[in-house]
């Protein structure tokens, strides 16, 4: 198996408001390593601090998402405590901008997984997803059995984790699984312009309470988290991008929202 220095198993770009993160073993189809989650995940910190990245984009080099664990790892027995991070898999929910999912081939096990924990997800044409746990014989793993049924519904996500049988984007597209389906060379035009259109027109402040309020509100009923949602809108009233907001959609111009990040 040829060696990726870890630096480099994610790789990083920023352009117009955006952060690009690339899964990078592309010999591999993507399959995921130990150094590849920490350093996903440090990125993941870095886009959160910076103040210039309004939204993040995940996608996989070449022509996969993530096969899932590597092999070779799995046969190692690789135990939770091997992994290389502490943080876990829904640590991407914690971001406080929108982490956006372009699916561009396979995403399969833990590939699925971490696509799961992203905020949206775009899939490329014809895209096979697949939880394959149950064929591995393993069980819903890193968090997918609180994912999976929240997007589908439980009878679909029993039988999509059951099964473990393969799916094609458009299939997930009607389950809910992934939000949209594009042509494989237009996906990562298509998940940039979307990401460029929160970066430029949508509150990162007001994103970051809802991303909080819809992740958080899951374990709540609704008289609380309706009341909870009542005390937040009243801040928002007396932060300066309400005022912004409402005077570049009076004045027709693009508003000037402060980012969120660490200064």
């Amino acid at each position: 198996m040829s060696v990726t220095p870890a630096t480099d198993v994610v790789t990083y770009d920023v352009s117009d408001g955006v952060a690009v993160l690339t899964l990078n073993r592309p010999d591999r189809l993507n399959a995921w390593v130990p150094e590849m989650q920490v350093r996903y995940f440090d990125l993941l910190e870095q886009a959160a601090a910076d103040p210039d990245v309004r939204a993040i984009v995940v996608t996989g080099a070449g022509r996969g998402f993530c096969a899932g664990a590597d092999m070779e790892v799995l046969q190692g027995n690789a135990s939770e405590d091997a992994r290389g991070d502490d943080r876990p898999q829904t640590f991407p929910t914690t971001i406080p901008k929108p982490v956006i999912a372009a699916i561009n081939g396979p995403a399969a096990g833990l590939g699925l997984v971490m696509a799961l924990m992203c905020d949206i997800r775009l899939a490329a044409a014809g895209a096979k997803l697949t939880t394959a746990f149950a064929r591995r014989g393993l069980i819903a793993e890193h968090g997918m059995s609180w994912t999976l049924p929240r997007l589908v519904g439980s009878a679909n996500a029993l039988d999509l984790l059951f099964s473990g049988r393969v799916i094609l984007a458009e299939d997930a597209l009607g389950m809910g699984l992934v939000n949209a389906v594009h042509p494989a060379d237009e996906l990562l035009d298509r998940t940039l312009d979307y990401a460029r259109e929160l970066a430029t027109w949508s509150s990162p402040t007001s994103m970051a309470v809802m991303k909080k309020q819809v992740y958080e509100h899951m374990e709540l009923g609704a008289a609380p988290a309706l009341e909870e949602s009542n005390r937040l809108m009243a801040e928002s009233f007396g932060r300066p991008d309400f005022a912004e907001g409402v005077a570049s959609f009076v004045e027709g111009r693009e508003p000037r929202f402060e980012g969120v990040g660490d200064s």
